[in-house]
């Protein structure tokens, strides 16, 4: 059975000026433990696609499922982290990493031993009294997925997680971001409008069409599938072939 699945799915918007439908007859099954990066043009509805995953909206048609339940409103089993970190700077690193838990009103000793542990495991051990100004962008970054992660979701969403990096620190994060990931056994869902960072990190990357946003493609990237990291893969010569379809692809419905 499919981790996640999207029938037939549709959404419209209501505005002023009348109906816009931003989705049509999206169809995606993701496995368990299988990472799909999610590309296309802005206004396409990728980020639309993850806040129907996660239950923030309800499709105008079709169906949305995990592990074969209908989606209906929000779920503990669904982590989704944004492109801004949104560390509160008044809190410690360690009571930022704890929030989802306080929200959730299970902060027990337990938990914060675990949370204090990842921040340890990830690179933030000796760093959970300081604040999220004395830390850098890379830094901060990794203390908003060790918060998404600490709630144990099944299923994470990740939505430009890397946008507000300079470019090395987009690459070493997405670097140590896979690799988490890969370690904890997580279904991923990304959207990014970056093209090399989806076909190094994913296993299978998603192009979407302009609005009315559906799947016009997907490929499936075997360096990922073969176990390769994020650098690796960007090493291979496969990886151009496969950044060069997509780019053609993404600039063929910008033409139109």
């Amino acid at each position: 059975m499919a981790r996640v699945e999207l029938r037939n799915v549709g959404l419209n918007y209501h505005t002023e000026a009348g109906e816009v439908a931003a989705l049509q007859d999206v169809n995606l099954t993701v496995q368990d433990q299988e990472f799909v990066a999610i590309v296309g043009q802005s206004g396409c509805g990728k980020s639309t696609l993850l806040s129907l995953v996660s239950g923030l909206l309800t499709p105008s048609r079709g169906e949305v499922t995990i592990d074969g339940n209908p989606v209906q409103g929000t779920s503990k089993r669904v982590g989704y982290m944004l492109q801004q970190d949104y560390l509160f700077e008044w809190r410690t690193i360690l009571d930022n990493a704890l929030l989802g838990l306080e929200i959730r009103k299970e902060r027990t000793p337990e938990a914060v031993d675990e949370v204090r542990e990842m921040l340890k495991t990830y690179g933030l051990g000796g760093f959970e009294h300081y604040y999220p100004s004395q830390l850098s962008g890379g830094m901060r970054q990794r203390v908003a997925l060790i918060r998404t992660l600490a709630t144990k979701p099944d299923v994470l969403l990740l939505d430009e997680p890397f946008s507000a990096l300079d470019y090395q620190n987009r690459l070493s994060v997405g670097e140590e971001v896979v690799r988490i990931l890969r370690e904890r056994k997580k279904t991923v869902l990304m959207v990014t409008h970056d093209i090399p960072e989806a076909v190094s990190m994913a296993n299978r990357v998603v192009v979407m069409t302009p609005r009315p946003g559906t799947i016009r493609s997907i490929h499936s990237i075997k360096m990922c599938d073969e176990g390769l990291s994020p650098l690796q893969t960007r090493e291979v010569p496969e990886f151009r072939e496969y950044f060069g379809a997509i780019w053609k692809e993404l600039n063929a419905d910008a033409e139109h």
